[in-house]
């Protein structure tokens, strides 16, 4: 999407452009109007000159020459005149062989007509009565020159229309970054908060953010103080129902339930059952979608423990490796990465020989965490069982059941999944997927 200060730019330009644009061609055409008008005067008083410069004579009426301007006498001077009574027409000198239509109304005529030479003429009639007769007299005037110097004068404007245009951007862009700096940095804050740098947004922020950047720390605050009493609530809820259910396990075991094989089977792996989808289900309701402030997950701070733990677990005949881009931080919450990767490689170090290899990856689009092991893996027909119904393929090693439904269901939780594939060590790799949280 195009950015708020590009759209900002380009709306002032195109607004800036149509108004400039307008008003320019708005004040040539009132300049020209006025220019008309005032032409139209001094050709009216042109006019009026030459009604005067016509006498009485001794064959009837003429134009005194000496009243008549040089201008007339000069061939296509761009100055003519027209003057006709009866059937009598006279015309100026300067139109020589050429003709002049003479208007339909009196005054100045709207339009510009074409004239001699490819001249535009600004043309204006008089209707007068001169001894008995009835004149009109028609005085034209070249508008050619004017028309030029508005073409230079509209040319010139063009360009120092442009260059006012790109300062005024110039500026207004300056102006708009300046403006938008507290968004970028409220924007760089929240990216801070994904990755866990931060818990709150700072409050120090213009009065028009201050409602937001509100909002935000108060629903931040909500959500944590929620997720924290969830969470206690189902651990309660978790403890108290493992100690009824181990009196129940504890019951199939007496003397009474024995003397019944098939009743005592039957309760035992009822009871099982219960216990593990106990397990799974509360798994899956602590995952409460998003990762608070702060508790994402540090690669390079909880790794080591981890797999220490691990170590100390299964025997130190057991190399547990680990590798992952230093300073990487998982945008997710910390307790379900632990969680997940804790089950993984449990499952792996049962399963393995003597190597279990974990890797995090940072791709363009996706988190990458693989677990690999050198034990016997699970046959490519089987894989898709093993995740649907969390079971053991080997009754007699737990794993490669219950923790992968678990950490498929936070995989999934967190927007991504989980696969099984080959691994490069000979046995099992188990892929999971989480998907970036781009800025």
């Amino acid at each position: 999407m195009m950015s708020i200060q590009r759209r900002l730019g380009l709306g002032l330009g195109v607004v800036l452009v149509v108004v400039g644009l307008v008003l320019a061609q708005t004040g040539l055409w009132l300049f020209d109007q006025g220019l008309r008008r005032y032409l139209a005067e001094g050709l009216q008083d042109e006019a009026e000159s030459l009604l005067v410069g016509i006498m009485r004579g001794p064959a009837g009426l003429q134009l005194d020459d000496q009243r008549v301007d040089a201008v007339y006498e000069r061939l296509f001077s761009g100055r003519y005149f027209v003057i006709r009574f009866d059937d009598v027409t006279w015309r100026s000198r300067s139109l020589w062989d050429r003709e002049l239509e003479l208007p339909e109304h009196k005054g100045l005529v709207r339009d510009l007509e074409k004239g001699p030479e490819g001249q535009r003429l600004l043309v204006y009639r008089g209707d007068y009565k001169r001894y008995g007769k009835q004149l009109r007299i028609v005085v034209a005037q070249d508008y050619t020159p004017v028309l030029k110097r508005f073409k230079r004068l509209r040319n010139v404007g063009l360009g120092a229309g442009a260059a006012a245009l790109l300062l005024i951007l110039v500026f207004q862009g300056f102006t708009v970054r300046r403006a938008l700096r507290p968004l970028e940095r409220v924007r760089q804050q929240i990216a801070q908060l994904q990755e866990g740098q931060r818990s709150q947004l700072d409050r120090q922020v213009p009065q028009e953010l201050e409602p937001l950047v509100e909002q935000v720390n108060h629903l931040l605050q909500h959500t944590e103080d929620t997720l924290r009493r969830s969470r206690n609530a189902l651990g309660n809820l978790g403890h108290a129902l493992k100690t009824p259910l181990a009196v129940l396990i504890s019951l199939a075991d007496r003397d009474e339930v024995r003397e019944h094989p098939e009743l005592r089977r039957v309760l035992q792996e009822q009871l099982e059952q219960i216990d593990q989808r106990l397990a799974r289900e509360l798994g899956r309701a602590r995952l409460v979608g998003e990762a608070l402030p702060g508790a994402h997950f540090d690669c390079d701070a909880e790794l080591p423990s981890l797999c220490e733990m691990l170590r100390l677990i299964h025997g130190e005949h057991l190399n547990i490796e680990w590798q992952a881009t230093p300073g990487l931080r998982l945008p997710f919450d910390r307790e379900d990465l632990l969680e997940m990767l804790g089950n993984l490689l449990d499952n792996a170090c049962k399963w393995a020989d003597a190597r279990v290899r974990l890797a995090v990856e940072k791709g363009a689009e996706t988190y990458r965490l693989s677990v690999d092991d050198d034990g016997p893996g699970i046959a490519e027909d089987q894989r898709a069982s093993v995740l649907e119904r969390g079971t053991r393929l080997d009754e007699q090693v737990a794993g490669h059941g219950l923790g992968l439904g678990i950490a498929r269901d936070i995989a999934a939780a967190c927007g991504g999944g989980l696969k099984l594939e080959s691994s490069a060590l000979g046995g099992l790799r188990v892929v999971v997927e989480l998907p970036r949280r781009m800025t």
